[in-house]
């Protein structure tokens, strides 16, 4: 029997998607400084360059936050003690997903990196066809 009244740290469906929406402001209003130089002269700039949001990140945060330590739970629906947040678990995987989907195809981050978290491999199919088979009997 599932075991729907055991006690969570995150209290509700509702609950894990502010904690989202707050790990997705707190990401993007803290991007990479990356140091790059121009000019003839070669002086170094701070560059500002977007950082992606991930499932790693979003458990960090909740973690630095002390809201929770381990979040596998909630998206794994453990003894079917989770089942209404399923629906707000796919939400933040698929945003996630989105986020690095379009941030690879816009450049802001490696693509291949994007590529293989994602599982977006462009696959090849190699065939080889045996025509004739010869046999030589020896003597």
């Amino acid at each position: 029997m599932a075991n729907n009244n055991k006690a969570k740290n995150i209290e509700t469906p509702e609950r894990m998607l502010q904690l989202f929406e707050a790990y997705v402001i707190a990401t993007k209003s803290n991007p990479f400084i990356i140091k790059d130089w121009v000019g003839a002269a070669a002086f170094q700039v701070d560059r500002k360059k977007e950082r992606p949001l991930t499932m790693e990140g979003f458990k960090n945060y909740l973690a630095a936050n002390a809201v929770v330590y381990y979040l596998g739970d909630y998206f794994a629906n453990t003894d079917n003690a989770y089942a209404n947040y399923i629906p707000v678990c796919n939400m933040i995987k698929s945003r996630i997903r989105q986020d690095q989907i379009e941030g690879g195809m816009a450049m802001i981050y490696n693509p291949s990196i994007t590529q293989r978290l994602n599982n977006l491999v462009e696959k090849t199919e190699n065939k080889h066809e045996v025509t004739e088979i010869i046999i030589k009997h020896g003597n």
